[in-house]
Protein backbone atom coordinates (compact mmCIF):
# COMPACT_ATOMS: atom_id res chain seq x y z
CA UNK A 1 0.00 0.00 0.00
CA UNK A 2 1.43 3.39 -0.99
CA UNK A 3 2.39 5.52 1.85
CA UNK A 4 0.28 8.65 2.30
CA UNK A 5 1.94 12.41 1.12
CA UNK A 6 2.72 14.10 4.05
CA UNK A 7 2.65 17.82 4.81
CA UNK A 8 3.43 20.54 7.45
CA UNK A 9 0.33 22.31 6.53
CA UNK A 10 -3.26 21.16 4.30
CA UNK A 11 -5.67 23.63 3.22
CA UNK A 12 -9.15 22.59 2.55
CA UNK A 13 -10.56 25.41 0.55
CA UNK A 14 -9.92 26.97 -2.69
CA UNK A 15 -11.24 30.39 -2.25
CA UNK A 16 -9.25 33.73 -1.40
CA UNK A 17 -9.17 32.92 2.41
CA UNK A 18 -7.74 29.44 2.41
CA UNK A 19 -5.36 30.31 -1.24
CA UNK A 20 -4.03 33.26 1.18
CA UNK A 21 -2.79 31.11 3.67
CA UNK A 22 -1.51 28.56 1.73
CA UNK A 23 0.61 30.89 -0.36
CA UNK A 24 1.93 32.54 3.08
CA UNK A 25 2.95 28.79 4.62
CA UNK A 26 4.54 27.84 1.20
CA UNK A 27 6.20 31.33 0.89
CA UNK A 28 7.36 30.74 5.00
CA UNK A 29 8.87 27.63 4.20
CA UNK A 30 6.23 24.93 4.86
CA UNK A 31 5.61 21.85 2.34
CA UNK A 32 1.34 22.80 1.65
CA UNK A 33 -1.32 21.52 -0.27
CA UNK A 34 -4.41 22.95 -1.00
CA UNK A 35 -7.87 20.52 -1.86
CA UNK A 36 -10.76 22.41 -3.47
CA UNK A 37 -13.62 20.59 -4.70
CA UNK A 38 -14.59 22.08 -8.38
CA UNK A 39 -17.60 24.63 -8.28
CA UNK A 40 -16.58 26.25 -4.89
CA UNK A 41 -18.54 29.53 -3.92
CA UNK A 42 -16.00 32.03 -4.71
CA UNK A 43 -15.37 30.83 -8.02
CA UNK A 44 -19.15 31.26 -9.16
CA UNK A 45 -18.73 35.30 -8.77
CA UNK A 46 -18.80 37.19 -11.81
CA UNK A 47 -17.02 40.31 -10.60
CA UNK A 48 -15.01 40.52 -7.46
CA UNK A 49 -15.19 43.87 -5.75
CA UNK A 50 -12.96 46.09 -3.39
CA UNK A 51 -10.12 44.15 -3.80
CA UNK A 52 -7.17 46.83 -3.49
CA UNK A 53 -5.66 47.21 -7.60
CA UNK A 54 -8.15 44.48 -9.28
CA UNK A 55 -10.41 45.82 -11.75
CA UNK A 56 -14.15 44.30 -11.06
CA UNK A 57 -13.74 43.18 -14.69
CA UNK A 58 -11.73 40.46 -13.08
CA UNK A 59 -14.07 37.23 -11.70
CA UNK A 60 -13.74 34.88 -8.42
CA UNK A 61 -12.65 32.32 -11.17
CA UNK A 62 -9.75 34.12 -13.02
CA UNK A 63 -8.66 35.49 -9.35
CA UNK A 64 -8.40 31.80 -8.07
CA UNK A 65 -6.59 30.42 -11.38
CA UNK A 66 -3.94 33.47 -10.83
CA UNK A 67 -3.84 32.34 -7.24
CA UNK A 68 -3.41 28.63 -7.65
CA UNK A 69 -0.59 29.34 -10.31
CA UNK A 70 1.17 31.21 -7.46
CA UNK A 71 1.22 28.42 -4.93
CA UNK A 72 2.32 26.01 -7.58
CA UNK A 73 5.45 28.41 -8.43
CA UNK A 74 6.60 28.90 -4.56
CA UNK A 75 6.22 25.32 -3.83
CA UNK A 76 2.97 24.22 -3.22
CA UNK A 77 0.79 21.28 -4.47
CA UNK A 78 -3.04 21.79 -5.37
CA UNK A 79 -6.04 18.77 -5.56
CA UNK A 80 -8.60 19.55 -7.28
CA UNK A 81 -10.54 16.98 -5.09
CA UNK A 82 -13.06 16.88 -2.26
CA UNK A 83 -11.61 16.38 1.31
CA UNK A 84 -14.08 13.32 2.54
CA UNK A 85 -12.91 13.10 6.28
CA UNK A 86 -10.07 14.54 8.45
CA UNK A 87 -9.26 12.52 11.42
CA UNK A 88 -6.33 12.89 14.12
CA UNK A 89 -3.68 10.37 14.59
CA UNK A 90 -2.40 9.03 17.44
CA UNK A 91 1.08 9.66 18.15
CA UNK A 92 2.08 5.64 17.32
CA UNK A 93 0.52 6.19 14.01
CA UNK A 94 2.31 9.42 13.35
CA UNK A 95 5.56 7.89 13.04
CA UNK A 96 9.08 8.84 12.43
CA UNK A 97 10.13 11.99 10.40
CA UNK A 98 13.09 10.72 9.13
CA UNK A 99 12.77 11.45 5.50
CA UNK A 100 15.60 12.53 3.54
CA UNK A 101 15.42 15.84 1.63
CA UNK A 102 13.98 13.73 -1.81
CA UNK A 103 10.31 12.68 0.38
CA UNK A 104 7.67 14.93 0.33
CA UNK A 105 7.67 15.24 3.90
CA UNK A 106 7.37 17.67 6.84
CA UNK A 107 10.08 19.10 7.78
CA UNK A 108 9.97 19.98 11.65
CA UNK A 109 10.53 17.04 14.40
CA UNK A 110 7.69 14.38 15.11
CA UNK A 111 5.57 12.95 13.09
CA UNK A 112 2.05 14.47 11.27
CA UNK A 113 -1.11 15.09 13.14
CA UNK A 114 -3.65 14.65 10.80
CA UNK A 115 -4.96 11.68 8.15
CA UNK A 116 -7.47 13.45 5.35
CA UNK A 117 -9.02 11.19 2.58
CA UNK A 118 -10.12 12.96 -0.51
CA UNK A 119 -11.91 11.33 -3.46
CA UNK A 120 -8.61 10.61 -4.95
CA UNK A 121 -5.99 11.34 -2.58
CA UNK A 122 -4.65 10.29 1.12
CA UNK A 123 -2.40 12.48 3.04
CA UNK A 124 -1.15 13.29 6.56
CA UNK A 125 -0.51 16.84 8.16
CA UNK A 126 0.91 18.67 11.02
CA UNK A 127 -1.17 21.47 10.72
CA UNK A 128 -5.23 21.68 8.81
CA UNK A 129 -6.88 24.94 8.17
CA UNK A 130 -10.79 24.87 7.34
CA UNK A 131 -11.46 27.09 4.66
CA UNK A 132 -14.60 25.81 3.77
CA UNK A 133 -17.29 28.83 3.49
CA UNK A 134 -20.76 28.63 3.65
CA UNK A 135 -24.14 28.36 1.36
CA UNK A 136 -26.31 30.62 0.75
CA UNK A 137 -30.29 29.97 0.87
CA UNK A 138 -31.93 30.52 -2.54
CA UNK A 139 -35.12 31.85 -3.08
CA UNK A 140 -37.88 29.81 -4.08
CA UNK A 141 -38.68 31.27 -7.30
CA UNK A 142 -38.64 29.74 -10.70
CA UNK A 143 -35.98 30.84 -13.15
CA UNK A 144 -34.22 33.38 -11.00
CA UNK A 145 -31.29 31.38 -9.72
CA UNK A 146 -30.23 31.72 -13.53
CA UNK A 147 -29.44 35.57 -13.36
CA UNK A 148 -27.12 34.76 -9.83
CA UNK A 149 -24.43 37.58 -10.17
CA UNK A 150 -25.99 38.96 -13.05
CA UNK A 151 -28.90 40.66 -11.11
CA UNK A 152 -29.65 38.55 -8.29
CA UNK A 153 -27.21 38.69 -5.26
CA UNK A 154 -26.66 37.43 -1.92
CA UNK A 155 -23.94 40.02 -0.48
CA UNK A 156 -25.21 43.58 0.07
CA UNK A 157 -21.47 45.60 0.40
CA UNK A 158 -20.02 43.64 -2.64
CA UNK A 159 -23.30 44.36 -5.10
CA UNK A 160 -25.35 47.08 -4.06
CA UNK A 161 -23.37 50.04 -5.55
CA UNK A 162 -23.75 48.40 -9.08
CA UNK A 163 -27.18 48.82 -8.59
CA UNK A 164 -27.17 52.39 -7.47
CA UNK A 165 -29.65 54.49 -8.56
CA UNK A 166 -31.66 51.52 -9.96
CA UNK A 167 -34.94 49.43 -9.22
CA UNK A 168 -34.05 46.97 -6.39
CA UNK A 169 -35.67 44.79 -5.05
CA UNK A 170 -35.31 42.50 -1.39
CA UNK A 171 -36.78 39.01 -1.04
CA UNK A 172 -37.13 37.96 2.80
CA UNK A 173 -39.45 38.30 4.94
CA UNK A 174 -37.05 37.77 8.09
CA UNK A 175 -34.95 40.99 10.18
CA UNK A 176 -32.56 40.68 7.72
CA UNK A 177 -34.06 41.85 4.89
CA UNK A 178 -36.07 44.14 6.44
CA UNK A 179 -32.68 46.11 7.09
CA UNK A 180 -31.14 45.18 3.56
CA UNK A 181 -34.29 46.81 2.42
CA UNK A 182 -34.14 50.48 4.45
CA UNK A 183 -30.25 50.21 4.20
CA UNK A 184 -30.50 50.05 -0.14
CA UNK A 185 -31.95 53.56 0.31
CA UNK A 186 -28.64 54.44 1.03
CA UNK A 187 -27.70 53.37 -2.96
CA UNK A 188 -31.20 54.25 -4.13
CA UNK A 189 -34.65 55.65 -3.80
CA UNK A 190 -36.36 52.45 -5.48
CA UNK A 191 -36.77 49.93 -3.31
CA UNK A 192 -39.12 46.97 -2.95
CA UNK A 193 -38.97 44.09 -0.35
CA UNK A 194 -40.89 41.13 -1.17
CA UNK A 195 -42.39 38.96 0.80
CA UNK A 196 -43.37 35.91 -1.36
CA UNK A 197 -46.88 35.51 0.00
CA UNK A 198 -45.19 34.80 3.52
CA UNK A 199 -45.58 36.36 6.75
CA UNK A 200 -42.96 38.73 8.08
CA UNK A 201 -40.65 37.46 10.87
CA UNK A 202 -39.48 40.44 12.37
CA UNK A 203 -40.37 42.18 15.26
CA UNK A 204 -43.04 45.46 16.36
CA UNK A 205 -40.15 47.97 16.25
CA UNK A 206 -38.11 46.89 12.85
CA UNK A 207 -41.45 47.37 11.58
CA UNK A 208 -42.68 50.68 12.61
CA UNK A 209 -38.65 51.42 11.38
CA UNK A 210 -40.15 49.39 8.13
CA UNK A 211 -43.10 51.89 7.82
CA UNK A 212 -41.21 55.07 8.23
CA UNK A 213 -38.62 54.66 5.35
CA UNK A 214 -39.92 55.08 2.02
CA UNK A 215 -39.74 50.53 1.38
CA UNK A 216 -42.20 49.45 -0.95
CA UNK A 217 -43.46 46.32 1.06
CA UNK A 218 -45.14 43.70 -1.43
CA UNK A 219 -46.52 40.69 -0.08
CA UNK A 220 -48.19 38.74 -3.17
CA UNK A 221 -45.95 35.42 -4.43
CA UNK A 222 -43.29 35.86 -6.87
CA UNK A 223 -43.99 33.37 -9.40
CA UNK A 224 -41.14 33.66 -12.08
CA UNK A 225 -37.88 36.25 -13.27
CA UNK A 226 -37.35 37.11 -16.94
CA UNK A 227 -34.45 38.23 -18.67
CA UNK A 228 -33.55 42.04 -20.23
CA UNK A 229 -34.08 41.38 -23.42
CA UNK A 230 -31.73 44.51 -24.39
CA UNK A 231 -28.92 42.27 -23.49
CA UNK A 232 -27.18 41.12 -26.58
CA UNK A 233 -27.76 37.20 -27.71
CA UNK A 234 -24.09 36.32 -27.16
CA UNK A 235 -23.92 38.08 -23.47
CA UNK A 236 -24.98 35.97 -20.52
CA UNK A 237 -28.34 37.16 -19.27
CA UNK A 238 -29.34 39.90 -16.88
CA UNK A 239 -32.36 39.48 -14.99
CA UNK A 240 -34.97 42.00 -16.00
CA UNK A 241 -37.84 41.71 -13.73
CA UNK A 242 -40.02 39.54 -11.50
CA UNK A 243 -43.33 38.35 -12.48
CA UNK A 244 -46.11 37.84 -9.90
CA UNK A 245 -49.30 35.63 -8.81
CA UNK A 246 -51.92 38.47 -9.71
CA UNK A 247 -50.36 38.85 -13.14
CA UNK A 248 -48.39 41.76 -12.52
CA UNK A 249 -44.72 42.39 -13.99
CA UNK A 250 -42.16 44.79 -12.16
CA UNK A 251 -39.03 45.36 -13.87
CA UNK A 252 -35.92 45.76 -11.63
CA UNK A 253 -32.25 46.57 -11.92
CA UNK A 254 -31.51 43.63 -9.81
CA UNK A 255 -31.76 42.56 -6.27
CA UNK A 256 -30.59 40.35 -3.04
CA UNK A 257 -31.97 37.13 -1.30
CA UNK A 258 -32.34 37.14 2.15
CA UNK A 259 -33.05 33.33 3.64
CA UNK A 260 -29.76 32.93 5.66
CA UNK A 261 -26.83 30.78 5.07
CA UNK A 262 -25.19 27.35 6.00
CA UNK A 263 -21.75 26.98 7.45
CA UNK A 264 -19.75 24.05 5.58
CA UNK A 265 -18.38 23.06 9.26
CA UNK A 266 -19.05 19.79 8.58
CA UNK A 267 -15.73 17.83 8.77
CA UNK A 268 -14.25 20.65 11.34
CA UNK A 269 -17.65 19.21 13.70
CA UNK A 270 -16.61 15.95 13.14
CA UNK A 271 -13.06 16.56 14.10
CA UNK A 272 -14.68 18.07 17.55
CA UNK A 273 -14.00 21.73 16.94
CA UNK A 274 -16.32 24.15 18.95
CA UNK A 275 -18.80 25.92 16.49
CA UNK A 276 -20.58 29.03 17.37
CA UNK A 277 -24.10 29.17 17.64
CA UNK A 278 -25.14 29.98 14.15
CA UNK A 279 -22.66 27.04 13.19
CA UNK A 280 -19.70 28.96 12.16
CA UNK A 281 -16.33 27.35 12.72
CA UNK A 282 -15.21 29.04 16.38
CA UNK A 283 -11.50 30.59 16.13
CA UNK A 284 -9.07 32.69 18.26
CA UNK A 285 -7.25 36.10 17.44
CA UNK A 286 -4.70 33.74 15.23
CA UNK A 287 -7.55 32.10 13.60
CA UNK A 288 -7.20 28.82 15.84
CA UNK A 289 -9.46 26.70 16.64
CA UNK A 290 -10.39 24.84 19.66
CA UNK A 291 -8.42 21.37 18.40
CA UNK A 292 -4.95 21.88 18.91
CA UNK A 293 -3.49 22.39 15.24
CA UNK A 294 -6.59 22.87 13.88
CA UNK A 295 -6.95 26.37 11.78
CA UNK A 296 -10.09 28.00 9.94
CA UNK A 297 -10.33 30.86 8.29
CA UNK A 298 -13.14 32.83 6.01
CA UNK A 299 -16.73 32.69 5.89
CA UNK A 300 -16.63 29.65 7.44
CA UNK A 301 -15.50 31.12 10.60
CA UNK A 302 -17.90 34.85 10.18
CA UNK A 303 -19.96 34.78 7.46
CA UNK A 304 -18.99 38.28 5.99
CA UNK A 305 -18.62 37.35 2.35
CA UNK A 306 -15.69 39.86 2.15
CA UNK A 307 -13.09 39.10 -0.30
CA UNK A 308 -10.88 41.41 1.47
CA UNK A 309 -11.45 40.16 5.04
CA UNK A 310 -11.11 36.49 3.63
CA UNK A 311 -7.34 37.56 1.75
CA UNK A 312 -6.59 39.32 5.60
CA UNK A 313 -8.09 35.86 7.99
CA UNK A 314 -5.38 33.29 5.28
CA UNK A 315 -2.21 36.17 5.73
CA UNK A 316 -3.48 36.08 9.64
CA UNK A 317 -3.45 32.33 10.05
CA UNK A 318 -0.59 31.63 7.49
CA UNK A 319 1.72 33.92 9.67
CA UNK A 320 0.37 31.96 13.20
CA UNK A 321 1.33 28.44 11.52
CA UNK A 322 4.38 29.46 11.09
CA UNK A 323 5.38 30.79 14.30
CA UNK A 324 3.40 27.74 15.78
CA UNK A 325 5.59 25.25 13.49
CA UNK A 326 9.00 27.17 13.28
CA UNK A 327 9.35 28.33 17.07
CA UNK A 328 12.62 30.43 16.25
CA UNK A 329 14.44 31.80 17.78
CA UNK A 330 15.56 28.91 20.47
CA UNK A 331 16.31 30.07 23.71
CA UNK A 332 19.79 29.59 25.23
CA UNK A 333 19.27 27.55 27.61
CA UNK A 334 17.39 25.05 25.40
CA UNK A 335 20.72 24.66 22.67
CA UNK A 336 22.92 24.80 25.94
CA UNK A 337 21.38 21.65 27.51
CA UNK A 338 21.03 19.66 24.35
CA UNK A 339 24.96 20.70 24.16
CA UNK A 340 25.17 19.28 27.64
CA UNK A 341 23.62 16.13 26.79
CA UNK A 342 27.34 14.56 26.01
CA UNK A 343 28.30 12.62 22.56
CA UNK A 344 30.66 13.06 19.52
CA UNK A 345 30.59 16.51 17.92
CA UNK A 346 28.48 14.94 15.67
CA UNK A 347 25.99 13.57 17.45
CA UNK A 348 25.77 17.56 18.97
CA UNK A 349 25.80 18.90 15.80
CA UNK A 350 22.98 16.85 14.96
CA UNK A 351 20.96 16.72 17.88
CA UNK A 352 20.86 20.72 17.51
CA UNK A 353 19.90 20.21 13.79
CA UNK A 354 16.34 18.44 15.09
CA UNK A 355 15.83 21.08 17.52
CA UNK A 356 16.24 24.01 14.81
CA UNK A 357 14.25 22.68 11.81
CA UNK A 358 14.14 24.87 8.77
CA UNK A 359 12.56 24.39 5.38
CA UNK A 360 12.92 21.17 3.23
CA UNK A 361 15.61 21.33 0.78
CA UNK A 362 14.26 21.17 -2.19
CA UNK A 363 11.64 24.09 -0.70
CA UNK A 364 15.04 25.81 -0.21
CA UNK A 365 15.86 25.00 -3.86
CA UNK A 366 13.00 27.11 -5.00
CA UNK A 367 13.47 30.21 -3.28
CA UNK A 368 16.65 29.93 -5.31
CA UNK A 369 14.68 29.51 -8.73
CA UNK A 370 11.81 31.57 -8.04
CA UNK A 371 14.52 34.74 -7.41
CA UNK A 372 15.86 34.23 -10.21
CA UNK A 373 12.97 34.48 -12.27
CA UNK A 374 11.66 38.10 -14.34
CA UNK A 375 7.95 37.13 -14.70
CA UNK A 376 5.73 35.89 -11.95
CA UNK A 377 2.38 34.11 -12.43
CA UNK A 378 -0.85 36.61 -11.24
CA UNK A 379 -2.18 39.95 -12.77
CA UNK A 380 0.02 41.82 -14.71
CA UNK A 381 -0.71 44.85 -17.34
CA UNK A 382 0.01 48.32 -18.27
CA UNK A 383 -0.54 50.46 -15.12
CA UNK A 384 -3.21 53.08 -15.17
CA UNK A 385 -2.68 55.61 -17.90
CA UNK A 386 0.92 54.12 -18.89
CA UNK A 387 -0.71 51.70 -21.77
Amino acid sequence: MTEPLEYEVVVIGGGPAGLTTAIYTTRLGHRTAVFEKEGGRHAAVSHVHNLLGVSENVSGEQLATHAVDQLEHYGGDFFPDAVESVARLDSDDGGDNGADSTDVAVADAGGPRFRLESSHATVDARRVVFATGFRDRSPDVPELERFTGRGLHYCLHCDAYSLGDGSVFVLGHGEHAARVAMTMLNFTADVDLLLDDREPEWDEETDAQLRAHPVDVIDTAVVSAYGDETVADDEPPWLGGLEFADGTERDYLGGFAMYGSTYNADLAADLGCDLREDGAIAVDENREASVDGVYAVGDVTHGQNQTTIAVGDGAYAGLAIHKDLRPFPKSVDELEALEGDGGSDREVEERLADAVPGSAADLRAQMRRVRDLETHPGLRGPSPGRE
